[in-house]
């Protein structure tokens, strides 16, 4: 084990500043990522056609997990910042970077293709429409949202980049557009369009996420975007390793697929029901997951490129420690306050009572499992930083099989599509556990020694808060949540959720717990960049 002689306040410092723009810009993200989805309930509603809409966008949206931000960043990262640290000219870089735009171009432009002429029969393999008017609509917009993929792809080898110069304030900003064009295009064009105004905000947004990124780039000495040349070491690296991702990745992503399988097989609105209460877990899990993970992951792979596995296990133990205090007072507050919250947020037009209730019985059986997927991805990430690849596949395979398992037999029960939210988290929760186990026979990494008292705390904190919002909810909401987005509703529902944030504030500053200090860098961190 590699020892070194002392943390590096500067390096900590600049990671708590870095986790904090990501955090503040996803926070915005995903209250754009709100606005698009009430715009899409109140004029769509949750219905059969919200059903195939959704439904269909999940496998461009699985796809770009599997070529960008999940398996190829999972490659990518560690090999392109190690790059830029060793070669400082840039050349090294510059052609990784171009020989990355081009395989998308090799791989997703036939993929593409083949998606538009075979739509008919993957949408008939792939769902379970139960009316030809569906399946018809489903090919349609299949053809059309598929062209996302590559857009999506493209952008993430430019983020994945910048993420590497320590650059994350433009990446972190980019999805935003996305959300504005959407939004816009829906307003706009949907007397006109229909459902398909959906589609043209979509390649919209994606055209604007790739524009953006390109002049940092071009600061940066970037300026060949595309290039054949797949002869590098770095890329042949990334080839290598990207291959076990790719195939871990999918694991996901059949999971996911079978998922939206099983959901358009049961009752109408049940698809839509289990999109709306992921865009709701989706909000903590973006905000503070994937904003931890972007900023812990390059610094995880200089560690462990130089086998400081001292200061590894800080960074891992911090890492997990922050998500933990983070997301169990967030998953608290989900299963408390989904129902009114998703009532304000999108029970309007044709988006009724029955469709909020449905989603918020989702959303607490996804709500159990947030800081286990969490914690599972960046556990996954650590591994990835160690160059290890067949751990994660194998837990992957596993936590699938586990989940669909149970899946089909909750789903058979009084739960229905709620059994596969809670199957979700059951599979992730035991899936974590053994990454961890597997974590600390192999590397003697046990984050959770620097775990436990913050943990007693952050779990003390939860149930206060837990408790403080439920009253709120019982007895100054009550059945108005049947209202949907009505005044009263809106001043009650942010009213107790502003309260027991305060409330959470002053009890981490009273326990002292050090997410709060490290976001704020009021103190010297353990973790060294």
């Amino acid at each position: 084990m590699s020892r070194t002689s002392e943390p590096d306040p500067t390096a900590a410092s600049r990671l708590g500043t870095s986790t904090g723009i990501v955090m503040g810009a996803t926070a915005l993200s995903r209250i754009l990522g709100f606005v698009r989805t009430a715009v899409f309930s109140g004029i769509f509603g949750g219905g059969a056609t919200a059903d195939v809409l959704n439904l269909v966008f999940s496998i461009p949206n699985n796809l770009r997990k599997l070529m960008a931000e999940g398996a190829l960043s999972s490659a990518f990262i560690p090999v392109m910042s190690e790059t830029v640290a060793a070669d400082r000219d840039g050349d090294r870089s510059r052609r990784l970077f171009s020989s990355l735009i081009g395989l998308q171009c090799v791989v997703l432009i036939p993929l593409t293709i083949l998606s538009v002429i075979f739509a008919p029969q993957l949408i008939r393999l792939l769902f379970s429409f139960p009316t030809s008017a569906q399946h018809e609509l489903g090919v349609d917009l299949f053809r059309f949202l598929m062209n996302y993929t590559l857009l999506v792809s493209i952008s993430a080898v430019l983020m994945g980049t910048l993420h590497a110069h320590g650059r994350f304030a433009v990446p972190s900003i980019t999805p935003l557009l996305f959300s504005i064009a959407v939004i816009c295009a829906i307003l706009l064009l949907h007397q006109q369009l229909g459902i398909f105004s959906m589609v043209v905000g979509v390649l919209v947004g994606g055209i604007a996420q790739v524009l953006f990124q390109i002049p940092s780039l071009v600061r940066l000495g970037y300026r060949k975007f595309f290039s054949l040349d797949f002869t590098s070491p770095d890329f042949k690296r990334i080839l290598r390793r990207w291959a076990p991702v790719v195939v871990t990745s999918s694991v996901y992503t059949i999971n996911q697929q079978i998922s939206m399988l099983l959901a358009s097989g049961l009752e109408e609105g049940s698809s839509t029901a289990l999109l709306n209460a992921l865009i709701f877990w989706q909000l903590p899990f973006g905000i503070f997951s994937a904003s931890i993970a972007t900023v812990f992951f390059p610094a995880m792979s200089r560690q462990a490129a130089i086998k400081d596995y001292q200061h590894l296990e800080r960074t891992i133990t911090r890492g997990l420690t922050s998500l933990f205090a983070l997301l169990l007072p967030s998953a608290v507050l989900l299963a408390v306050m989904g129902r009114p919250a998703i009532g304000v947020a999108l029970q309007r037009g044709a988006f009724t009572a029955e469709y909020t209730h449905m989603a918020s019985r989702v959303l607490i059986g996804y709500s159990f499992g947030l800081f286990s997927v969490a914690g599972f991805n960046l556990v996954q990430r650590l591994f990835y930083a160690l160059g290890q690849y067949r751990i994660p596949l194998y837990v992957a395979l596993a936590t699938m099989t586990l989940d669909v398992g149970l899946s089909l037999i909750l789903r058979e029960t009084p739960l229905r599509v709620v059994g596969l939210a809670v199957a979700n988290s059951m599979a992730f929760s035991v899936g974590l556990v053994v990454m961890l186990v597997v974590l600390y026979r192999r590397y003697r990494i046990h984050p959770g020694r620097g775990m436990l008292p913050e943990a007693f705390k952050v779990v003390i904190s939860s149930v206060i808060i837990g408790s403080i919002a439920l009253l709120g909810v019982y007895y100054i909401i009550g059945d108005a949540w049947q209202l949907g987005s009505t005044l009263r509703n809106w001043v009650a529902t942010l009213g107790i959720g502003l309260s027991t944030l305060a409330v959470l504030f002053a009890l981490y500053m009273l326990f002292r717990i050090d997410v709060i200090q490290f976001l704020l860098k009021r103190r010297r961190s353990n973790v060294q960049d």
